[in-house]
């Protein structure tokens, strides 16, 4: 697979990461080239932390993995939306989703 279109525009994509099961949105991360290629190898997910500047694999120290069902780009090619088996909780704070901070 060619993966250049997905970084033409930006040397980072964003990752929305969705529950397979439920159509839930769990969190947006980025992508790399090189994450992006780790998560195609190995069917589970791959991100670029702008924070620390590395790769990290998601549930790699918790545990909490998530096995990728597919990946779908967006029409312009530069969102990627990653649907995962999700073990465990997506978010750091140990909510199932990133996203529970209502706002209207």
């Amino acid at each position: 697979m060619d993966l250049d279109k997905y970084f033409k525009k930006a040397e980072l994509i964003p990752a929305i990461v969705q529950e397979k099961g439920t159509g839930e949105v769990l969190m947006l991360a980025y992508m790399n080239r090189e994450s992006m290629q780790k998560t195609l190898e190995t069917g589970y997910t791959w991100f670029f932390s702008r924070s620390r500047q590395e790769l990290w694999n998601k549930g790699a120290t918790s545990g909490h993995l998530q096995k990728v069902v597919s990946i779908m780009g967006d029409c312009d090619d530069d969102t990627l939306l990653v649907t995962v088996e999700q073990t465990g909780p997506a978010c750091h704070t140990g909510s199932k989703s990133c996203f529970f901070n209502k706002i209207v």
